[in-house]
């Protein structure tokens, strides 16, 4: 039995039900990831054969496909929020992790294009933690 997996945009105007099961999920720190994501990874589930479908706001998901590579991206015209893709030509969903209205069902399972990462990255274990917005200095 397949799991069905639910998520949404930021905004709310976008709701998406997954069908499938994930077999990966890849922290991706490549410059096209750094860079539609504006952060150091993008943060991706892979379900190979899944069932993708819009629950609501199909006509307000807008996807980016880079030229001469396999990099798209889906997202809210609203929000911008990171949305599933449907990556037929290689028979998976991509799911972003965030978008998912509960826990993933699995951990990252590999950093990939570690080779590309930004140099900000390294060390980040070493900094302090906080649970919410810390005092910002002045």
């Amino acid at each position: 039995m397949e799991e069905t997996y639910s998520g949404s945009c930021l905004c709310g105007q976008v709701k998406y039900a997954m069908e499938g099961q994930f077999k990966a999920f890849y922290l991706c720190y490549c410059s096209r990831c750094r860079k539609d994501t504006g952060s150091a990874h993008a943060a991706n589930l892979f379900a190979p054969g899944a069932r993708l479908t819009w629950l609501a706001g199909e006509g307000e998901v807008t996807t980016y496909h880079h030229p001469d590579s396999l990099h798209a991206k889906s997202f809210c015209r609203h929000c911008g929020s990171a949305l599933p893709l449907l990556a037929d030509e290689l028979g998976f969903v991509l799911v972003p992790a965030g978008s998912l209205d509960a826990e993933p069902p699995i951990r990252p399972s590999a950093r990939i294009y570690l080779a590309s990462s930004a140099a900000w990255t390294q060390g980040l274990e070493a900094l302090s933690g906080f649970d919410e917005l810390p005092e910002l200095p002045k």
